[in-house]
């Protein structure tokens, strides 16, 4: 049997995987993001993962859902699908954003209705990619 590589989805070092990465972010970096990362989870299903993608802490749904990281000057999210953040304009207007990631300030935390309605959006693409792949 091939053991799960340490802090990838579905293995049980997941989420002691992030919990190692917020560990060492400084503050005020550290509570915005542990913040974010509840926000995640509430809007996130419950079989959704948490894991280590490209550095940075993410969870998995039927795929990449979101991830989130510190920088030195600020936090990103990244919703893992670029025309999420260009139908969100409107909303987005007050964040810096670019392809497929919103920036916001390392002391204060995306607004959880924002979190949820991203993430929500994230989890029916998913779900709408799995079963097309199911249909074929």
């Amino acid at each position: 049997m091939k053991a799960a590589k340490k802090g990838s989805a579905g293995s049980k070092d997941g989420a002691t995987a992030v919990e190692a990465y917020l560990a060492r972010m400084p503050e005020p970096a550290q509570t915005t993001l542990r913040t974010l990362r509840d926000r995640i989870r509430a809007a996130a299903p419950r079989a959704a993962t948490e894991c280590i993608s490209y550095g940075m802490p993410a969870f998995r749904y039927k795929g990449a859902l979101v991830a989130y990281a510190a920088f030195k000057n600020h936090c990103s999210f990244f919703p893992m699908q670029a025309s999420l953040i260009d139908a969100m304009q409107d909303e987005l207007a007050g964040y810096r954003t670019s392809k497929g990631t919103l920036q916001f300030s390392v002391d204060q935390p995306l607004p959880a209705a924002l979190v949820r309605k991203m993430v929500k959006a994230r989890v029916a693409e998913n779900e709408r990619k799995e079963r097309a792949k199911g249909s074929r």
